[in-house]
């Protein structure tokens, strides 16, 4: 979560008033037919069509509001569920397709016919004959495109050798060379490298007492008394972001993407010797929802109070803010974080069915329970917990997380009646209904989608399914197809922004936690479709294939580690530039093994927060909020919209490091086959 303050306050008085006046609602235009609320929640903008006539004077006043720099309330909102709004309205702004790929094309061809040309020479050096230059001559204008035939006067015999020599030389370097053409075009990175350093970060984040392997050395056990007032022990799990409150929703679906990225990817993380750490980045957090889920129909969802928390700068390890833990029941319902930490529950147990069996019927036990939980007694935890509002608030509803745990059920038990509530729900929960351009902890319809797809895909799925599911599949397939800007129809609202350098752009809050998932939807989606020789059909008639999304998926990680304008990798501590003011309390502060004079509420403000140095403690592995719609990004504490990090940014990525880190060393194999063949061509 991130403090509101611009700078570190003097007086606790003073901290208090900036908080305060921090956590209001602020309106932002987004287009003359929207008017946009962007919620304290981190980084949720909730967007209406303007309409009846109250609420564009709700917008009008938001608006005036924010120009005085005065606050409104959400109990004001007019509309408080996005089922209410029309399914036409997706997540993001008006989009501008990237240029990136036709420059990567003419790069790649004039790369190869540079090639061409030193081929070229090579073999006229060998022409010893009369007329050796007029046949150069001819053969550079061939290749230049401004001639179609090479003749001569050179006997035909002696010739006609030596060009079909050049024909198969240049043949053989067309494609041998190919992959090498690619690779040239883009930065390599070393995504072994950044897999590694990526599971360090969770480690960073961990709530409890700390294990004797515990890698980070600079962080010490916090949050021992957690859950002591309540009489139930909530020790442990993660801290999601830059401050010490666990927040349940966002903590589940971190846990549903780790989990996810090993069921996809989970060869490739073994293949990179990183087996054991993801599988311990997820057990951190399952070991945690098995103590929060006390009773069949209870979850405990959050720990800690975020305006308290935001009160103070400090340590966890020196943590004096409440720990006032809240729970949903069937009093207090919570479907949607019911739902999430049961999805990420029974996607866990797939991951551990062959090392640890046994845990893994405990966590589909345990998600089998909160999911029929969370179907009975439905609600909004945000309206049984209030003091989230302001945090996480589920602008999406639950009907969301009941199909994503559903599905996910399905898939850890493989029982029809799971995928029955996935196909019988499709219209009124809106997975058939919502196309949508952004995934995030709050909004799983494409997830959905995409899930739903994949069995449509593989053939997994009954005779009276297909007709749903293939509606699944055209909704997966605008999120898709958004993000690769080819929607033709749908308006501005149907394709995601991109940013100068590519980058996909949602909202200038943590934009790039949308990056990541995204990219993680994306490589997904492109293997279900290349297992199927499948393709994606655009809006107004384009296509792409499953070569296409991949390389978009690609580019987006590439992105995230240097290959922007900035030359910037917005992974902490990988390559040479990176950001080193994270707004992060522990980060920021001296270790507590080195000093364990106690930092109290508002010190972490006088003598840390405002310093221009870099943090003392480097958040290996963080993925930051990243750079706005230009590209531009400003390395600050205080600029919390762009430098706090937190967990659901990293967890996809688990998967997108080790996927890429596996087709970057295939790559790296064709290379070296071909390097012999390209030898020998330039040799002829």
């Amino acid at each position: 979560m991130t403090h509101h303050t611009t700078q570190p306050p003097p007086t606790q008085e003073a901290t208090a008033t900036r908080v305060r006046a921090a956590y209001i609602f602020r309106a932002f235009p987004r287009a003359p037919s929207l008017c946009s609320l962007h919620t304290p929640s981190k980084q949720r903008s909730i967007i209406f069509l303007a309409g009846p006539s109250r609420f564009n004077a709700q917008c009008s006043l938001a608006r005036a509001r924010e120009r005085l720099g005065v606050g409104h309330r959400p109990a004001q909102l007019p509309v408080k569920d996005i089922s209410a709004l029309p399914r036409s309205v997706s997540g993001s702004t008006a989009r501008r397709r990237s240029r990136s790929a036709g420059d990567r094309a003419k790069n790649r061809e004039e790369l190869i016919s540079s090639t061409i040309t030193r081929a070229a020479r090579a073999s006229e050096r060998s022409i010893v004959t009369a007329h050796k230059q007029r046949a150069a001559n001819h053969m550079r204008a061939a290749v230049q495109g401004r001639a179609h035939a090479w003749t001569t006067t050179t006997p035909p015999g002696a010739m006609r050798g030596r060009a079909l020599v050049l024909v198969a030389a240049l043949l053989l370097l067309l494609v041998a060379g190919g992959a090498g053409a690619a690779a040239a075009e883009r930065k390599a990175h070393n995504y072994e490298d950044a897999l590694r350093k990526s599971l360090l970060y969770f480690e960073a984040q961990r709530s409890g007492r700390l294990p004797h392997n515990q890698r980070v050395a600079w962080r010490d056990h916090s949050g021992l008394t957690d859950g002591l007032e309540q009489g139930v022990d909530l020790v442990g799990g993660y801290y999601d972001a830059g401050d010490h409150v666990k927040f349940g929703l966002p903590m589940a679906f971190t846990v549903t993407m780790l989990s996810w990225s090993m069921i996809e990817y989970g060869d490739d993380v073994e293949a990179a010797g990183e087996l054991g750490h993801a599988l311990e980045a997820i057990k951190w957090g399952t070991d945690y929802f098995i103590k929060a889920h006390t009773k069949p129909d209870e979850l405990w969802a959050e720990v800690g109070d975020g305006d308290t928390d935001h009160y103070c700068w400090q340590r966890p390890e020196d943590m004096t803010t409440s720990r006032q833990a809240y729970k949903v029941d069937r009093e207090r319902p919570g479907s949607d974080v019911a739902g999430e930490t049961a999805a990420a529950m029974a996607a866990a147990s797939i991951v551990f069915r062959k090392s640890n069996p046994h845990y893994a019927s405990l966590l589909l036990h345990h998600a089998q329970q909160l999911f029929e939980f969370a179907d009975k007694y439905r609600g909004k935890y945000d309206s049984s917990i209030a003091e989230v509002k302001s945090y996480y608030a589920s602008v999406s509803g639950y009907k969301d997380e009941l199909l994503w745990a559903a599905l996910w059920l399905h898939r850890a038990t493989g029982k029809a009646h799971y995928l029955d509530y996935v196909v019988d729900n499709a219209d009124c929960f809106g997975g058939t209904g919502w196309a949508i351009t952004e995934f995030s902890w709050d909004v799983k319809y494409a997830g959905v989608q995409i899930l739903a797809a994949r069995l449509l895909l593989r053939g997994e799925h009954e005779e009276r399914h297909r007709s749903t599911l293939e509606q699944y599949r055209a909704k997966a397939e605008h999120y898709v197809c958004g993000c690769l800007g080819r929607n033709a129809d749908g308006g501005a609202d149907a394709n995601v922004e991109r940013s100068p350098g590519g980058m996909l752009y949602v909202r200038q809050w943590n934009n790039m936690q949308y990056v990541t998932n995204a990219a993680f939807l994306l490589a997904a989606y492109a293997d279900y479709l290349g297992d199927a020789d499948g393709a994606v059909s655009c809006a107004g008639g384009e296509t792409a294939g499953a070569g296409e999304v991949a390389a978009l998926a690609r580019a987006q990680v590439d992105y995230v580690l240097g290959t922007n304008p900035r030359g910037i990798s917005y992974l902490v501590g990988y390559g040479a530039k990176y950001p080193n003011r994270v707004h992060h309390r522990a980060a920021s502060i001296v270790p507590y093994k080195h000093s364990k004079e106690f930092i109290g509420c508002t010190q972490g403000f006088d003598h840390w927060f405002g310093r221009r140095s870099s943090n003392p403690n480097v958040l290996v592995g963080a993925i930051v909020g990243g750079p706005d719609r230009r590209d531009r990004f400003r390395d600050n504490r205080e600029n919390y919209m762009q430098t706090e990090a937190c967990t659901y940014n990293t967890a996809p990525m688990v998967g997108m490091f080790a996927k890429l880190n596996r087709m970057a060393r295939q790559e790296r194999e064709q290379e070296e086959m071909a390097a012999p063949a390209r030898s020998t061509a330039t040799d002829v």
